[in-house]
């Protein structure tokens, strides 16, 4: 009789043998008695394995986010990054939302306030692995144009006013430690600017030919203003200057 029990429990809840350990102790008990002390297993333990998974899963997504966090460039050579962005960068394809036409002259300040996140995040407040640091080159040179060395502006790119903050200051430090190059504009100086015909860079000419009590020059010796002009001076600050002057 306890035999035909246990086969009906397991095919009305499809339990594993291991459930069915404490069924094997009622052997030799009625059916009545067996059924009351442990009518079937708890049912909690068929959703073990589910548990388990999620657990895996949520363990493994914690592993990657804290492994992108102490190293941000691997994210940008993982098999994620190429099915997500391909070869294009982060910003590919971004478009932010707004009224009419006609986009806003500046992005929006920042894209997470709190635990609020605005519809349509940036590019990279979007995806939590996209990580701005200054020796994240490949993300970084994705921000900056290859001919003129400059900083996309952020309508171009769509990146929060926020996130373009970080970027510049992760941009110059960078090139501080030197792992970006500078681009030094290139400028066509004239002649002009290397010859030493002017008076700046001139040779001083030589000494006229002296004669008794001439001076060397003749910003050297006195110089007697005009009359005209100091009556002037003179008339136009009376009230500030001392009798007798």
């Amino acid at each position: 009789m306890s035999t035909s029990f246990q086969s009906v429990i397991r095919a009305a809840f499809r339990l594993s043998p291991s459930n069915l350990f404490p069924l094997r102790q009622c052997q030799g008990i009625s059916v009545r008695t067996c059924a009351a002390l442990r009518p079937f297993a708890p049912p909690s333990h068929s959703f073990c394995q589910v548990v388990t998974l999620q657990d895996e899963a949520a363990t493994q997504a914690t592993e990657a986010l804290s492994r992108y966090k102490d190293r941000p460039w691997d994210y940008l050579e993982s098999e994620e990054y190429i099915e997500r962005y391909g070869a294009n960068p982060v910003w590919a394809g971004y478009r932010r939302n707004h009224k009419g036409g006609i986009p806003p002259q500046k992005t929006r300040k920042t894209c997470i306030r709190g635990d609020k996140i605005c519809g349509n995040p940036c590019p990279i407040c979007r995806d939590s692995n996209v990580i701005i640091h200054h020796q994240n080159v490949k993300l970084l040179q994705q921000f900056i144009s290859p001919h003129t060395g400059m900083v996309y502006d952020p309508t171009r790119t769509g990146v929060c006013m926020k996130q373009q903050k970080k970027l510049s200051e992760a941009i110059n430090t960078a090139r501080d430690h030197g792992f970006l190059p500078f681009q030094i504009p290139y400028v066509d100086f004239a002649g002009e600017d290397y010859s030493n015909c002017h008076d700046a860079v001139g040779v001083t000419p030589p000494a006229p030919a002296l004669k008794s009590g001439d001076e060397w020059y003749e910003w050297y010796g006195e110089i007697t203003p005009d009359e005209n002009e100091v009556a002037k001076v003179r008339k136009t600050y009376k009230a500030y200057l001392k009798p007798g002057i």
